[in-house]
């Protein structure tokens, strides 16, 4: 299968530009998850620079940033799950705490979702969430009965 290159990028806001994440980005991407995270063991920076690089098919990674004056207020990733065929997973998604609650998260989370659709004809899509709301919004719907953590394992079938 021959994967389109993401967009360019489109503005969500008069100040806000989502588009696909540079490797020159990587640095302040991983301050912006750093941030977010509260487990620096299992987020230190390191892994998370590692893991921000692009993988090439078939278990590709691919990120989408948000910026706002050029300022990168954040980040979500998508990746092939490598364990299960036509499994796709939204991961490493944040938002820097000064540019939450104006719809960065969701244009994220949107533009990722649309970038799978271009590619793939069929197949799920699997987060784990602890805003189960946000995703049922979505199509999403739970995966399982429990919460592990206070997050809900969520899948979108397409």
């Amino acid at each position: 299968m021959h994967v389109q290159p993401p967009a360019r990028g489109h503005t969500i806001k008069d100040d806000i530009l989502i588009s696909p994440m540079d490797d020159d980005d990587r640095d302040a991407a991983a301050d912006v998850l750093l941030a977010a995270f509260a487990d620096p063991t299992r987020y230190g920076r390191e892994r998370l620079i590692e893991q921000l690089a692009p993988a090439p098919m078939p278990f590709y990674r691919q990120f989408f940033i948000a910026r706002r004056e050029g300022e990168l207020v954040g980040v979500g990733g998508i990746k092939a799950a490598d364990w299960a065929s036509d499994t796709h997973i939204l991961y490493l998604s944040a938002v820097a705490e000064h540019s939450r609650g104006q719809g960065i998260a969701r244009a994220l989370i949107a533009t990722r979702i649309a970038w799978l659709m271009e590619n793939y004809e069929h197949g799920r899509l699997l987060v784990s969430t602890a805003r189960s709301r946000r995703f049922t919004r979505l199509g999403f719907r739970m995966a399982g009965k429990h919460d592990a953590g206070g997050r809900r394992l969520m899948l979108l079938e397409f």
